[in-house]
């Protein structure tokens, strides 16, 4: 299965933060949207998928297979609950997917990294400088090259780019 790992990054690397001051931007939105419907799902932590519910439903999502990666969370109504990234993946091949896409935290995309079970990156940088904050990291003394496959401007200063990891 072809797993594409997708975040919004700050202009010095750290994971975009969302608040009041700070919204998503747009573009970075829509294009997970668009991302999320052409794969027909996407694998998410729980906290990730709380801030997503907080905002109210979107009808976006609403075909979409959402699985929810979380070692102590009760069942939750609409999506799928596993415990680890390869159960994640084994109930979206169950399903009969042939790609998924990893939307979030940083835990779990460290998590997928870590056990190399990425093959994609989509990263789009925001041109925001934010405090220290997480990142997209590996466990000590290992390392992974990627290929650079494209590179958008997705307007609103948003520019994404897109690599190809060897597993």
């Amino acid at each position: 299965m072809k797993v594409t790992l997708w975040a919004t990054l700050s202009a010095n690397g750290n994971y975009s933060r969302s608040t009041p001051e700070n919204p998503p931007r747009p573009q970075a939105f829509q294009d997970f949207e668009r991302h999320a419907r052409v794969a027909g799902n996407f694998i998410v932590g729980r906290s990730t998928f709380e801030g997503f519910a907080a905002r109210g439903p979107n009808p976006a999502f609403a075909s979409l297979d959402i699985v929810v990666v979380s070692t102590n969370s009760p069942a939750i109504e609409g999506v799928h609950v596993v415990s680890s990234p390869s159960e994640a993946l084994e109930l979206l091949e169950q399903r009969g997917y042939t790609s998924a896409l990893l939307s979030g935290g940083e835990k779990l995309h460290n998590a997928f990294l870590a056990q190399g079970l990425v093959d994609e990156l989509v990263l789009n940088h925001t041109p925001v400088i934010e405090g220290a904050g997480l990142n997209i990291h590996l466990p000590a003394g290992k390392h992974q090259v990627g290929e650079l496959l494209e590179m958008i401007d997705l307007g609103g200063g948003v520019v994404q780019t897109r690599y190809s990891i060897k597993r």
